[in-house]
């Protein structure tokens, strides 16, 4: 490897390089873990434990129930619920049965799910009952044969189980009426799937594994590909970063960390349930993180190592008045990533957990990580970090080529990591990535001499709110269908919360327009965190000769 001015940022012993090849593909890492830690926990939800062994046999009978249902290898399973035991068993019983996992925000209004489920191809789904009558209003549109049905109880035993189905369906009312006479209870596919036979799939490292959607700058939503290997190489990658701080656990204390981050998305996915089943890690799984009160309980009762997180994450728990009442002694990773963290936030942090929070960059095309701050550094950088082994990151100008130093440019990397491209969209991948391999993030950065990066602008009008991608020309075209609109655009504005939030503005069609139905339309058409703070009201739009509204002239005024 050429020595690029990051690998002095690396501390000693770090290797420059991972080796992708470890796993065949992430069902031998998956499989290594159930034998190699069977008695330990691999996951607690609600006060209730599953051990590695336990989740091998869950996803074994769910395997085999998905093999039974005909399903060939290679075909898409779309995964739908928030963060609770069923999924990381999902997870693992659709990469053993030789499947595609198709991650899916749950909060997803019809529209969205049924663009994702047509796109994907996805032939069956496991969804959570909350989200039900959603699936019920599009499934028809979708290729969907098959629907697994979850409940929030499924696996706390029979008393348990029970009395949380009761409290979720009948107290709390988070179950809409649907009406899926076809769907198939999570339990009774794990019966079904027992007495069935199963055929261990031929797996290879350039499989696909996961469908990762991503915002597109068109408005469409994409699938970045993400082979066995691209996902092996994070968590390898993750893995030796976080060793420094990692390593010095007492003798016999296991590896624990947090997931308040939702599963579907792909920081949670590698960081918290790929990278724990390699460590042997038992991973706290947290349904609802807004709920900061429910958080700092079920906390209460751990020894907490690592904790990946975002900016209101770790805002909101650090301001809470019960975040003492938490033992933060033991914790030795504070991972921020998703959107940038604060200053003051990280300060906070540091304050009073002692351990600093430590900034990472990536993308879902990425697995996610490319960048990262070395985990044993005491100060809050600012920056994003160096490098992780195995990746390069470059600077390129407008027309492609590598910037001087000091000048700002858009993100390159290059790396085992890196996405095989889009989903059936060989033209989009083409407008990514380099004739050398290296994919361009959109992201304008700078770096220094140390090689260490520095996000400064976006080179796409993307919004980025709490870590999650908005893209404006989505916006705009459901917005666009109401209506009494004659033309809109939307914006990001800076928000202490959540770091960024959508502003809209609309010129009127109709002059009996109001704001209560512009929030009416999008409620029914856009998941929560694309919904706009503001909304604004004007005679016309800044606009290029051409007609073309411009975006930037509306965040200067």
């Amino acid at each position: 490897m050429i020595a690029h001015a990051w690998l002095g940022a690396y501390p000693p012993g770090m290797p420059q390089e991972v080796d992708p090849a470890a796993y065949g593909s992430l069902v031998v890492l998956m499989e290594e873990a159930f034998e190699k830690y069977a008695d330990r926990i691999a996951y607690s939800f609600m006060g209730v434990d599953i051990s590695f062994a336990q989740t091998d046999r869950l996803s074994l009978s769910v395997a085999a129930y998905l093999q039974s249902l005909g399903l060939n290898k290679g075909d898409r399973v779309a995964i739908m619920m928030p963060n609770v035991p069923q999924y990381p068993v999902a997870v693992a019983a659709i990469l053993r049965g030789g499947y595609v996992v198709v991650n899916v925000n749950p909060l997803y209004t019809s529209r969205e799910l049924e663009h994702q489920l047509k796109d994907s191809g996805a032939k069956a789904i496991f969804i959570l009952e909350n989200f039900a009558v959603t699936l019920q209003k599009c499934v028809a549109a979708t290729p969907i044969k098959h629907i697994v049905l979850c409940a929030m109880g499924d696996q706390m035993g029979l008393i348990k189980g029970a009395l949380v189905n009761y409290v979720v369906r009948s107290r709390k009312k988070l179950v809409p009426a649907f009406d899926l006479p076809e769907a198939v209870r999570f339990n009774a596919a794990v019966s079904k799937g027992s007495k069935a036979s199963f055929t261990k799939p031929r797996l290879h490292a350039d499989d696909l594994a996961v469908l990762q959607y991503t915002g597109g700058t068109t408005g469409v939503s994409k699938g970045a590909v993400l082979l066995h290997r691209n996902l092996i190489s994070n968590v390898l990658q993750s893995e030796v970063w976080n060793e420094p701080v990692m390593r010095d656990l007492p003798a016999g204390e296991q590896p624990t960390s947090v997931c308040a981050l939702p599963l579907y998305h792909i920081f949670a996915f590698t960081i918290g349930l790929m990278l724990n089943m390699r460590m042997g890690g038992k991973l706290i799984l947290i349904p609802n993180p807004r709920d900061i009160p429910a958080v700092l309980q079920e906390l209460r009762k751990h020894t907490i190592h690592s904790f990946p997180a975002v900016n209101t994450l770790f805002n909101g728990l650090a301001n809470h008045p019960d975040f003492n009442t938490v033992d933060w002694s033991h914790l030795r990773v504070s991972l921020g990533g998703g959107t940038a963290v604060q200053s003051s936030v990280a300060k906070l942090w540091f304050e009073k957990t002692g351990c600093p929070i430590c900034e990472g960059y990536g993308l879902s095309e990425t697995s996610p990580s490319a960048s990262c701050n070395p985990v044993a550094s005491k100060a809050f950088t600012g920056t994003i970090g160096v490098p992780i082994p195995g990746t390069v990151m470059k600077l390129l100008d407008d027309d492609g080529q590598e910037c001087a130093p000091g000048q700002a440019g858009e993100i390159a990397i290059k790396g085992p990591q890196v996405m095989a491209g889009y989903w059936q969209r060989p033209d989009e991948t083409a407008k990514v990535m380099t004739a050398d391999g290296f994919f361009k993030s959109g992201d304008i950065g700078t770096m220094d001499e140390r090689g260490y990066f520095k996000i400064v602008d976006r080179k796409k009008d993307m919004i980025l709110v709490s870590g999650f991608n908005v893209f404006p020309t989505e916006l705009e075209d459901v917005v666009a269908q109401l209506e009494g609109v004659m033309e809109c655009a939307c914006i990001g504005i800076p928000d202490a919360k959540t770091g960024e939030a959508v502003k809209l503005v609309i010129v009127k069609k109709d002059p009996n327009l109001d704001e209560v139905t512009v929030r009416a339309h999008c409620r029914e058409n856009l998941t929560g965190y694309k919904q706009p703070k503001e909304i604004e009201f004007r005679e016309d739009l800044p606009k290029t000769p051409v007609g073309k509204i411009l975006r930037r002239e509306l965040r200067t005024h």
